[in-house]
């Protein structure tokens, strides 16, 4: 059920189902609430309030105009004030890509309110010695995705260029379905659609319906929401310099998939989680999964999701 809230100053759009605990579900990029369809109802037969947010920037949510209104403090704010708005005082955060990464710091900034967090695709990290974007350069070279989209206007062009095409190869080349050889490469040779393999057709775990309603979204909005999020790395490391060293305690899971293009070099901070997360009950890594966990193997993500609530 679609509905709109006030939340952190911003008119923000939600998919909610079902009725108990609640559980905050954050999406990534280029993606929507709707992204969590299979979550959404699995979570409310099983139980539970699942509300799955159109983020800032995305969707029917407002969309700021100014950049630096999309750093992690502010997302963190948000979902702050989703809880306000839902009359709750606690929740549990569900984020995949960059919605994890808000699941993470809301957890470690509101322990008070986050009582449990679980990510998917990106695991937590500690505070980097420097700027982001200055790490990416030496590890990666100019080439790297992230710093393209670093450039105001220059990905925008070219994934509004054809919003449905650029749609396709990304949910595509960064899923399972994707041979070793069409696999997105986030090191690009040009822009980032210059060697991306083009299926033609939407991936089967997708299909041409969900395209459609990813693509309508994008295209009644553009990119730029989404891609501010990634222009505020430097800004969101000078903002963390306060917390540096905190850890986040509560109940963790952690769940990724070993064809995702970004596994390996994740590699490092999966194996260091323990640590990280003190509160870690579980990591599950799914063979042949690729970046779209929830999409492409939604019986096995809501199972490890449901098992994780169930232990609380």
């Amino acid at each position: 059920m679609p509905r709109f809230l006030q939340a952190n100053g911003l008119r923000m759009h939600v998919l909610e189902e079902g009725a108990g605990p609640l559980v905050l579900l954050l999406h990534g990029f280029p993606e929507f609430s709707g992204t969590w369809r299979h979550q959404l109802r699995a979570l409310a037969a099983a139980g539970y309030h699942a509300v799955a947010p159109d983020q800032r920037g995305y969707g029917q949510t407002d969309r700021p105009e100014r950049e630096d209104a999309y750093t992690q403090l502010h997302l963190v704010g948000d979902v702050i004030g989703l809880l306000d708005a839902l009359g709750e005082a606690q929740a549990v955060v569900v984020g995949h890509d960059w919605g994890a990464p808000v699941a993470w710091n809301a957890a470690l900034l509101r322990p008070d309110r986050i009582r449990a967090v679980a990510g998917l695709s990106v695991p937590p990290r500690p505070r980097a010695p420097g700027p982001p974007t200055e790490a990416m350069r030496r590890v990666f070279g100019d080439s790297y995705y992230q710093l393209y989209f670093q450039q105001p206007g220059v990905a925008e062009r070219e994934l509004e260029a054809d919003v449905r095409g650029g749609l396709r190869r990304l949910m595509y080349c960064a899923s399972g379905s994707a041979t070793l050889e069409q696999r997105w490469q986030p090191v690009m040779r040009g822009a980032l659609f210059t060697d991306m393999f083009d299926p033609g057709a939407a991936p089967a775990w997708l299909g041409e319906d969900q395209l459609d309603a990813l693509t309508a979204v994008f295209t009644r909005t553009g990119f730029r929401g989404g891609l501010s999020w990634y222009r505020n790395h430097d800004r969101n490391w000078e903002l963390s310099a306060p917390f540096a060293g905190l850890t986040i305690r509560q109940p963790s899971l952690f769940l990724t998939g070993d064809a995702d293009p970004g596994y390996e070099a994740a590699r490092p901070a999966i194996d260091a989680l323990p640590r990280i997360l003190p509160g870690l009950r579980r990591t599950l890594v799914l063979p042949g999964a690729g970046h779209w966990l929830g999409e492409e193997r939604p019986d096995e993500v809501n199972a490890a999701l449901i098992e994780f609530l169930a232990g609380l």
